[in-house]
């Protein structure tokens, strides 16, 4: 027996395929007989290939037969007999072209509702079922919805006109016969990554207001990180480590990554990668919120929530922005040196700065914090799921799990997948949430009437592939984009917070000397960015598990990328994986490791070329390019340029306030981001005696 052809048809409803089969295709001449799952095509001796030696016992037929799972119809076709058969190629053409054409990819769309007429259960129920269902077992489930509703609609809009985002930002001069007095040194628009940040600049002593569009102080997303990198709240004064223990509910003993290998050839196939100091470490997301909050207010700080941003008008000497307070629905305007862009994936001013390119790919992601109701033996709450895969490829996109340990008996489960964006295809958050509450007992045996739901998480994850530090816009006149409105994450797992964490130092420096020296024109700005070469050559990774929209792909591809890649990690040392994941690879490392994984599978090279086709390849080539550079400039400087920034300073930075930012940014550009030794780490510390030495 030998398996011939293997299909996703992607549509949830199994029985209506089956049914197609059984009773509408027309296999040719051969003898149709139908079975539980399908039809077997009996084949008499002319059929066969001259000389064909069957067992006695073998049937002589091909078995086509279809089953579900990930809410997704799959097809094979098996072969009794280890050579072709007569016309094989021709019926298996014929019936791939055939399900292709019955079958095609469709995009569902979100319905248009009133909710002045009905509530978003009512509205959404016809739709997404179990969404509705089990939204309404959770606590502000209702609200939560909306939210959800109300961001998928957002993000289809700014990906279906990406030629006319609604412009937001204006520039005009002074008005005549008036000086500006800004009412705060920094305006944060949105309070989730934002708050962080400006908790930081707060008790640096400037005078910071914080403008969150909903109730702050609640995410829609749990944060995962490592201790290491945690670490850095603390070397900046944010927390004090009692303070960060506090807001540490788990700290699990090992992360695992595993892939679905069914289907995979067993080179192909890897053994489960280990990384214990991956996201290792759960947080308590609403408590940090409330504390950077805490942090923000008891140092003069102000937070305005359930404020909405309007627009933003850039003068000479400040910024003034309009807001609208929501409850009330009644207008204000307030001006201050910087305005800080921390929207996220949907912000209006990324998308004007940009043109519409705000973002090239996106990971849709949904899932929940689950209280307790898993049964005993189900999961050990010392163990993670950092990259998990039970299936291929399902209706256009591979979907990846993620699990954390929580507080007690508590699991917070992710469902996402990588994807691009596109006007016809944007990615839907709803329809991931049928599939999560749908698929979620066959990734860990459960049911989902005994779970107790805490909260829904749930969000787009930008991504942008950057080939060198200029192609993209973060920055304007007395304006500054941070964490995901920047997209400011990592290519592989698309931590936006634990990018943002890893930089924070680097951006809070590099922002306190433009704003101690008032350099905050765009030119200035641009120079304060998170931007590594080492994770701008990484985002092929993430191409590659994208399905282009409209295009079949063999179901097991992806899982086999991904096998072979994580295989090769699973054979070195626990540094290494941790290195990737963190965004810490280095250009030998990397190469040694492409090499060897062409090595394993050579078909690398032509499926990443299918996937991603010429132009992202050669656009990739680029970034290789600037990577090898970088690397060379990172190696000549590393050694004794952060020493001499420390030395040249007292008489540099007062002079000439704009090159010491450059050399600043320069200094960050070729110590973040790579493994360090105890001597480099000392001189990667230069902030924090920037900090210093100026008393704040």
């Amino acid at each position: 027996m030998k398996e011939i052809l293997y299909l996703e048809v992607p549509i949830s409803d199994t029985a209506t395929v089956r049914s197609w089969l059984q009773s509408e295709f027309d296999p040719g001449n051969w003898e149709k007989i139908l079975t539980p799952d399908g039809f077997c095509l009996k084949l008499s001796s002319k059929y066969t290939t001259g000389g064909t030696n069957f067992s006695e016992n073998l049937p002589k037929e091909i078995s086509v037969f279809v089953w579900s799972v990930q809410r997704t119809t799959y097809l094979k076709v098996f072969r009794w007999a280890d050579t072709p058969l007569a016309q094989e190629k021709d019926f298996l053409q014929k019936l791939t072209k055939a399900v292709r054409q019955r079958f095609p990819h469709c995009y569902p769309e979100p319905p248009a509702i009133d909710l002045s007429q009905q509530s978003i259960f009512e509205a959404l129920a016809p739709y997404y079922p179990l969404t509705v269902k089990y939204f309404q077992k959770m606590p502000n489930g209702e609200y939560d919805l909306k939210r959800a509703y109300w961001w998928e609609q957002r993000w289809r809009e700014g990906v279906r006109h990406p030629q006319k985002p609604r412009q937001v930002l204006f520039v005009q001069g002074d008005e005549a016969g008036k000086t500006p007095n800004p009412q705060y040194d920094l305006i944060y628009i949105g309070g989730a990554l934002g708050v962080i940040h400006a908790a930081v600049m707060a008790q640096l002593g400037y005078k910071v207001l914080l403008v969150e569009r909903l109730a702050f102080g609640r995410m829609n997303r749990e944060w995962n990180i490592s201790r290491d990198e945690l670490q850095s709240l603390v070397n900046l004064g944010l927390f004090t480590p009692a303070e960060l223990e506090t807001i540490i509910v788990r700290e699990y003993k090992d992360g695992f990554n595993k892939f679905f290998d069914g289907n995979n050839p067993p080179k192909l196939r890897s053994p489960i990668l280990h990384t214990p100091t991956v996201l290792n470490i759960s947080l308590d997301s609403d408590k940090l919120l409330r504390l950077c909050g805490q942090k923000l207010t008891a140092a003069g700080g102000e937070i305005w929530d359930e404020t909405e941003f309007l627009q933003a008008n850039i003068e000479q000497s400040q910024v003034v922005v309009t807001l609208q307070h929501l409850p009330t629905q009644t207008q204000k305007q307030v001006s201050g040196r910087l305005l800080v862009d921390a929207m996220g994936t949907a912000s209006p001013i990324a998308w004007q700065l940009n043109g519409g390119r705000a973002f090239d790919s996106v990971c849709p992601t949904v899932g929940a914090v689950i209280d307790k109701g898993f049964a005993p033996g189900v999961w050990d709450s010392q163990y993670g799921d950092v990259l998990y895969s039970h299936g291929d490829i399902s209706r256009g996109r591979q979907l990846i799990w993620e699990l954390f340990p929580g507080a007690g008996e508590e699991l917070t489960i992710y469902l996402f997948h990588y994807h691009e964006v596109n006007p016809e295809n944007p990615g839907s958050l709803l329809e991931m949430y049928e599939d999560f509450f749908t698929i979620l007992p066959e990734y860990r045996r459960c049911d989902l009437e005994q779970l107790v739901w805490k909260k829904p998480t749930f969000g787009y994850i930008p991504g942008h592939f950057s080939v060198n530090s200029r192609d993209r816009q973060v920055a304007f006149d007395r304006l500054i984009a941070i964490g995901d409105a920047a997209s400011l994450q990592s290519p592989l797992v698309f931590t936006g917070f634990g990018s943002l964490v890893r930089n924070l130092e680097r951006l809070t420096t590099l922002l306190n000397v433009a704003l101690k020296h008032d350099l905050l024109s765009q030119r200035h700005l641009n120079l304060i960015r998170a931007y590594q070469s080492n994770v701008s050559v990484t985002w092929l990774f993430s191409k590659g598990m994208m399905v282009p929209t409209g295009k079949f792909l063999p179901p097991q591809r992806i899982n086999a990328m991904l096998n072979t890649f994580f295989g090769l990690l699973a054979d070195e040392p626990l540094e290494v994986a941790d290195n990737f994941i963190k965004d810490r690879c280095d250009w030998l490392t990397f190469n040694r490791l492409a090499l060897k994984a062409a090595r394993i599978n050579p078909a690398l090279i032509w499926w990443i070329w299918e996937m991603a086709g010429w132009k992202d390849l050669l656009r990739w080539l680029g970034n290789y390019v600037n990577f090898g550079r970088h690397a060379l400039v990172s190696a000549l400087l590393s050694a004794w340029f952060p020493s001499f920034l420390i030395w040249v300073q007292p008489k540099l930075e007062p002079r000439y306030p704009g090159i010491w930012l450059w050399l600043l940014s320069i200094n960050y550009a070729i110590t973040t981001g790579k493994p360090r030794s105890p001597q480099q780490f000392a001189n990667a510390n230069l902030g924090n005696e920037t900090l210093r030495s100026e008393g704040v």
